[in-house]
């Protein structure tokens, strides 16, 4: 370990997840979601694995991480779906990535962009059924089929999918799944009608959550995100099998003993009760330790579970661990897969109030990816 710090990401937990969800999928083709950094395990390392692993498409939120993937050379489909007008699309329409367009102006775009390099859009549609961000409302719906199906006339557009986005499949039972499904349906009638439907065309709603728990929502494809990574969609029904792929240490850059009654880090949240040791982690909230993490979580150090002990600063945070002996340079895990007494992910997620999803995410640049279980 040549840095002070790393994640190591554990791909033979990646490829069990495919294995996992293919199995869940029961027939629906994958989708691996690689957004933000591949969930913060690395875009194209994690992408390439799951393409070996048998992940036949790519998912991202940005056209940048799109083009980025065929800078890799990767060549496998990629679809792209948070755009805003003004975006490449020429260079998009060259690089082969697939786009989404929920509203007609963008959809023009991507048709202009289509007469000037001769190279027709490929475009997923996407529809608001219910969860009231990205997509077009039902209402609006018409408009956008019949402006694809005039563009597709034209040849500047081909209409490779339809789909839509759920709220709340990660809570079992929720009224509103069955609503948006059914509203899904609807869109899906209206497209059909429009001439905009056929086995070309990509139907795709299932996120992780949906994909494990609601088989209706499985159609032709799913997306699974976070739980390619071995974290939980629906972390009350369990792990379903799933595997942890991140394990985030550092070594140890201080040990010293401190007098009781010392203040420790930016205003003396903690207080030594006693004569104890110290231990600097270079680990912070530039990093994706939260600040709030301060006294809410626990890392493994010297055998034993520690709390955070005072403000977790920028760059680092101290762990005060009594009498047991540590030096720089020891190994301290912050979270992993829990084989070894270390914290999880979940149980980061559950004591600092958020999910998975935003911790591994927020896990920054200056902390490598090592690479392990190829």
């Amino acid at each position: 370990m040549t840095s002070p710090a790393e994640a190591r990401i554990d791909l033979s937990a990646i490829r069990h997840n495919v294995a996992v969800l293919t199995e869940h999928a029961d027939g629906a083709a994958l989708m691996g979601v690689v957004k933000a950094d591949a969930y913060g395990h690395g875009l194209v390392r994690v992408s390439r694995t799951l393409l070996d692993a048998g992940v036949g498409r790519l998912g991202t939120a940005t056209l940048s991480e799109g083009l980025a993937l065929r800078a890799a050379g990767i060549t496998a489909p990629v679809t792209s779906w948070l755009l805003t007008r003004g975006g490449p699309y020429e260079e998009a329409l060259r690089a082969d990535v697939e786009l989404s367009a929920a509203e007609t102006g963008l959809l023009g775009e991507m048709a202009a962009a289509a007469r000037a390099t001769g190279i027709t859009a490929k475009v997923h549609l996407e529809a608001d059924t219910g969860m009231s961000r990205g997509g077009s409302p039902l209402a609006a719906w018409p408009e956008l089929l019949a402006a694809a199906a005039a563009l597709r006339a034209e040849g500047a557009v081909e209409v490779v999918g339809l789909w839509s986005h759920f709220a709340c499949a990660d809570i079992p039972g929720h009224p509103s799944i069955e609503a948006q499904l059914d509203a899904f349906d609807q869109a899906l009638k209206m497209a059909d009608q429009a001439g905009l439907s056929g086995s070309h065309v990509i139907r795709h709603i299932a996120n992780s959550a949906a994909l494990v728990d609601v088989p209706r929502a499985r159609f032709d494809l799913v997306r699974p995100g976070i739980a390619l990574y071995g974290l939980s969609p629906i972390p009350e029904r369990g792990d379903f099998g799933l595997r942890q792929a991140m394990t985030l240490v550092a070594r140890l850059a201080l040990a010293k003993r401190m007098p009781e009654n010392s203040g420790v880090s930016y205003g003396h949240l903690y207080v030594t009760d006693r004569e104890t040791t110290l231990g600097l982690v270079p680990l912070g909230y530039a990093d994706g330790i939260l600040r709030h993490a301060t006294g809410r979580v626990e890392v493994l150090a010297g055998g034993r579970r520690r709390a955070i002990a005072g403000r977790v600063c920028m760059d680092q945070f101290m762990i005060d661990v009594d009498d047991d002996v540590i030096a720089a340079g020891d190994e301290v895990v912050l979270f992993g897969p829990g084989k070894d007494g270390e914290a999880t992910l979940q149980e980061w997620a559950d004591n600092l109030g958020t999910i998975t999803h935003e911790i591994v995410t927020k896990i920054g640049a200056r902390v490598p990816r090592v690479y392990e279980g190829t």
